[in-house]
């Protein structure tokens, strides 16, 4: 497996973070890098993976489509061991993702005990199909979980969410006027690196309260 490693700043590590991509975009994409730069400049160290489809379109050149769920799954379950045998990563260790990333994540957090799971912008739908939800693992969560999401992402707004349960392990952030990528508006008066910064300083918090 192939990681991009970028190890908290100076000072004491707070935490390790498992990050993986979205469905489209490899894990190096632009917002992936940029809210990197932020959870790392707070001490936190970030390991970034490919799953098997991506990082064969990174070598072969062809557009692949995602691996089927067993693969993704079996992937984390892969990472996870791994990093948990790295003596230079400490804990707390959390893991998570953009989009897909994440929703795989939360699907193996419980069962692998992380400490942490954090999600930045979920697919809790596919756009326009509110109707069919993809939450069920939430309802009996017991890792510690923080969800990301604008409030006009068009994979799960507000209005979408509240009549879903959610266990008292997770806790939704939400994001103002941001879409799938935590982009605002120009109108609104925000900025998307506003956005990551003020993301990146609620990660280090929630390692914090993770290692108390």
């Amino acid at each position: 497996m192939n990681y991009l490693i970028d190890r908290g700043g100076a000072g004491q590590s707070c935490g390790t973070l498992i990050f993986a991509h979205g469905a489209g975009a490899p894990m190096d994409s632009d917002f992936m890098s940029a809210l990197v730069r932020g959870i790392a400049g707070h001490q936190i160290s970030v390991v970034r993976f490919e799953f098997p489809y991506m990082a064969q379109r990174r070598s072969g050149g062809s557009k692949r489509p995602p691996d089927r769920q067993p693969v993704l799954l079996d992937c984390w379950r892969q990472v996870v061991a791994e990093i948990r045998d790295c003596q230079e990563l400490v804990g707390p260790l959390m893991i998570g993702g953009k989009s897909m990333g994440g929703r795989m994540a939360s699907l193996v957090a419980d069962e692998l005990q992380v400490d942490g799971l954090c999600c930045f912008g979920f697919p809790f739908h596919a756009p326009g199909k509110p109707e069919k939800m993809r939450v069920e693992q939430f309802a009996g969560m017991v890792t510690p979980t923080r969800i990301f999401q604008g409030t006009r992402d068009a994979f799960g707004k507000p209005p979408e969410l509240e009549a879903v349960a959610f266990s008292p392990a997770v806790q939704l952030c939400w994001i103002e006027d941001g879409d799938h990528d935590l982009k605002p508006r120009k109108k609104s008066g925000l900025t998307q690196q506003q956005h990551l910064d003020d993301v990146a300083l609620k990660v280090r918090d929630f390692a914090g309260s993770l290692s108390c």
